[in-house]
């Protein structure tokens, strides 16, 4: 007897793959200096919201990672994938991680620093 998540995984059949995140624009057009400050701020921050620090770099290493690799990562972690892009992931105990849409690609509306 599995826990409620991996019974439900397999029911579906297969763990779920990642995939490129949707494009999405920031309220106000950012810089790459300015987006990569909201990234290390909310990676600094993130183990405080709950969940094993373990799983939290992991999914750093995931959303830095191409598609393959990141699969790769959040599988040998035992991750558990709700939301496809990753903002959305379990570990195996059940903590939930919330990850933004900006630490998993650039906004559409992107300021490119001369």
């Amino acid at each position: 007897m599995g826990c409620a998540g991996s019974r439900l995984e397999k029911e579906e059949g297969a763990v779920k793959k990642i995939q490129k995140p949707k494009p999405w624009k920031h309220p106000t057009p950012i810089t790459k200096a300015q987006l990569n400050q909201m990234r290390d701020e909310f990676w600094d921050t993130a183990p405080h919201y709950g969940g094993r620090k373990e799983i939290w770099d992991a999914l750093r290493a995931a959303a830095e990672a191409d598609l393959s690799l990141a699969q790769a990562i959040v599988d040998s972690a035992g991750v558990i994938v709700q939301s496809v892009d990753l903002t959305i992931c379990y570990d195996e105990r059940g903590a939930k991680y919330e990850l933004p849409k900006y630490v998993m690609s650039e906004p559409t509306n992107l300021i490119e620093e001369a």
